[in-house]
């Protein structure tokens, strides 16, 4: 239940930070001066130190995933020539985020997906173990 729930936590993260690249597409100007950069969800698996109660040596053991960070995309801004814009530069140009608003949907459907995928082995992990406990009672 442990991996599961960390799963669905890492997917709702994932979710806000797309959603925040989309909401932010279009921003040229933030606090820092430059244009929004896009964000990505680091993560990696998380693993504990554990006892076998059977040999007594210890191992290591999966426990999910957690988030590492949430860095900033690298890649270069996009240029558009726009005279008219308050913070195009002196040939015209503005920089835009460097977000790629296909890139983010299909991202955003894949999440979607991977975070229905472990609600259902959550509910089935949870049916199997209310079974288990009404055959232990009878």
């Amino acid at each position: 239940m442990q991996i599961g729930t960390s799963g669905l936590t890492l997917e709702r993260l994932k979710m806000d930070t797309i959603s925040t690249n989309i909401a932010n597409a279009n921003t040229t100007r933030t606090d820092e001066g430059g244009p929004y950069r896009r964000k990505d969800v680091i993560f990696e698996e998380s693993l504990t130190n554990e006892r076998n109660r059977r040999t007594g040596q210890f191992e290591r053991r999966s426990t999910g995933v957690k988030v590492t960070e949430v860095a900033e995309d690298d890649q270069d801004f996009n240029p558009i020539y726009d005279p008219s814009h308050p913070g195009a530069d002196e040939d015209g140009y503005v920089l835009t985020p460097n977000v790629n608003m296909v890139d983010e949907m299909i991202d955003l459907i894949n999440i979607q997906r991977t975070y229905e995928a472990n609600v259902t082995a959550l509910n089935t992990n949870k049916s199997i173990l209310q079974k288990a406990l009404q055959i232990s009672k009878d």
